[in-house]
């Protein structure tokens, strides 16, 4: 399986009253890593979605373990954790600067067209990712 890493430095403006990042910002940081998996298989987010495709979440799962602070850095670890042609899930893992495990998830996304929501099979209109998200699973 392939994973991507990606680097965050917690910004002062991510954290809330008690000092450390607000729980909604933990899904900003699962989308840097999901852009930056699909990157490394050279694709193009944007250029997908200028050719009328779009992924849009249908489920999120997340465990908050350990918290993170202003000024902290995480790493970001994110995988292919299942696919079925229809339904892409990613895996991820947040890392804090003491290789902590602090956050664990998963994001559940499916191919629509973007001006009719139909679902979309990534084998047709994307021929090229489906291959890489393949390649991607059983990459070891």
């Amino acid at each position: 399986m392939r994973v991507t890493q990606t680097e965050v430095e917690v910004r002062y403006a991510e954290t809330d009253q008690m000092g450390v990042v607000h729980h909604a910002n933990y899904l900003v940081w699962f989308e840097l890593g999901r852009t930056q998996f699909i990157k490394a298989l050279g694709f193009d987010y944007a250029r997908m979605e200028e050719d009328g495709i779009l992924a849009p979440v249908t489920d999120f799962e997340i465990s908050y373990k350990k918290p993170f602070r202003y000024g902290e850095k995480a790493r970001i670890e994110t995988w292919l954790d299942e696919y079925s042609g229809l339904r892409a899930i990613y895996g991820y893992v947040i890392y804090n600067e003491r290789d902590e495990r602090c956050v664990t998830g998963r994001s559940t996304h499916v191919l629509v067209d973007k001006e009719t929501f139909k679902p979309l099979i990534m084998k047709k209109v994307l021929p090229n990712w489906h291959k890489a998200y393949m390649n991607a699973l059983n990459n070891d």
